[in-house]
């Protein structure tokens, strides 16, 4: 990392709480951790000093972590936001996403991975745990028939031109077999352009690409 960070840490559970800041402290990266067990404590900490990251816990006592999350956003656009909770239902998972966060992680991931996923997120990746990739797959699911001819990628991520095909109908919710049928292409070179696009774009899998190409815009 460039620069040390300061991260708030929005959790109303203790022990919890002390988990991840005896986690994070570790990093040589960090500067200073703040703590807010609600909501309004936490606006406080944002409005008071310079956050660069916060991890939000969605079941705070006092208002809910979306409606927190989008405050936030209100307060702060620039802040890097990462859901970290139990809670992996369809629609809170979806108001999340529309809430503008950059990560949503369950509270069973391992320490290391988290660190990584925080890591990830400051250099402008996107994370979603494997239990929750559905829900945003289909938040971000757009024509499904066939008919992109008025679809486009940006020239970004010096994709070629068959892999801003790939990507437009992988952001669609199409599975490797359908994209090959949809361009005529085999499986395995299916497969090898999925591969290319997301070393290409820094990202895990394919729900990360599509999120990614969505949010930034890449896909008009």
């Amino acid at each position: 990392m460039d620069k040390k960070i300061n991260i708030l840490i929005v959790e109303d559970h203790a022990l919890t709480l002390f988990a991840l800041k005896t986690s994070l402290s570790s990093c040589d990266f960090v500067e200073d951790i703040f703590e807010a067990d609600n909501a309004l404590l936490a606006y406080d900490i944002l409005n008071e000093n310079k956050i660069d990251l916060i991890l939000m816990d969605l079941g705070l006592g006092d208002v809910n972590g979306v409606d927190a999350t989008k405050e936030i956003r209100k307060l702060n656009k620039d802040v890097k936001i990462i859901i970290l909770t139990s809670h992996t239902e369809q629609d809170e998972v979806q108001e999340c996403l529309k809430a503008g966060i950059n990560a949503y992680c369950t509270k069973d991931i391992k320490p290391d991975k988290l660190i990584e996923v925080v890591k990830d997120v400051l250099k402008g990746s996107m994370y979603f745990d494997s239990a929750v990739s559905k829900y945003v797959m289909q938040s971000t699911s757009g024509d499904s028939d066939g008919k992109f001819n008025n679809i486009h990628v940006k020239d970004c991520y010096n994709l070629t031109q068959q892999e801003k095909r790939v990507l437009i109908l992988l952001s669609s919710g199409f599975s490797n077999q359908q994209i090959a049928r949809e361009l005529m292409i085999s499986i395995n070179t299916t497969k090898v352009h999925v591969c290319s696009i997301l070393q290409k774009m820094k990202v895990e899998d394919r729900t990360q690409a599509a999120i990614k190409a969505i949010r930034e815009g890449l896909i008009q």
